[in-house]
């Protein structure tokens, strides 16, 4: 998958098309032409802007991490002047918006790696790289509020924020994202 693809004003609608019906409706349920079809473009069209299916799969996963780092960073950032330690928490504050308004079917990264058992699928590469970053933002927060093993802390803080955006994808305990908040101010609280 090429990072520096300059997308088309067509291009774009496919990509944005793609990701609407990949989300909504699964990747292996959306073929090609009905994307083409939607977005008002010919199958042609679409591949000559992305290469495959495939290669169009990696740009949405792409697309997508783009605007969730984007979100997370906007959120913990915006607060002002607020203690470091309390900036790991709004990690949890800036997942729980993301779920309410983006990902109602759960996350993305998370699905698409269910759907994709082929490790050499382009979107399969931006799915890790999305979850290292995640751990190495954790990792630095951690560090900033002075916290002796910040490895140890925010490898645990990312196992409460996936564990509590699948568990909210099912809709059985309600709070998800708050209660693993709450777990994650104690072990704030306590490093």
């Amino acid at each position: 998958m090429s990072d520096d693809l300059v997308l088309t004003p067509d291009a774009e609608r496919v990509l944005e098309v793609a990701g609407r019906l990949f989300y909504d409706n699964g990747i292996h349920a959306v073929g090609v032409e009905r994307i083409a079809d939607e977005a008002g473009v010919t199958q042609e069209a679409l591949h000559g802007c992305f290469g495959s299916k495939d290669e169009l799969i990696g740009h949405y996963v792409k697309r997508w991490d783009e605007r969730y780092r984007e979100h997370v960073r906007a959120v913990v950032e915006r607060r002002g002047r607020i203690s470091p330690a309390r900036r790991l928490l709004l990690v949890f504050d800036a997942v729980e918006e993301w779920i309410a308004t983006e990902n109602p079917r759960g996350c993305v990264f998370v699905n698409a790696q269910a759907e994709l058992p082929d490790a050499g699928h382009p979107a399969r590469e931006v799915i890790r790289a999305q979850k290292q970053w995640m751990l190495d933002y954790l990792r630095t927060l951690a560090r900033d509020a002075g916290v002796r093993n910040a490895r140890k802390l925010a490898t645990s803080l990312l196992i409460l924020l996936e564990g509590a955006v699948v568990t909210a994808s099912f809709g059985v305990v309600p709070g998800a994202v708050g209660n693993a908040k709450e777990v994650a101010r104690q072990l704030v609280e306590t490093c």
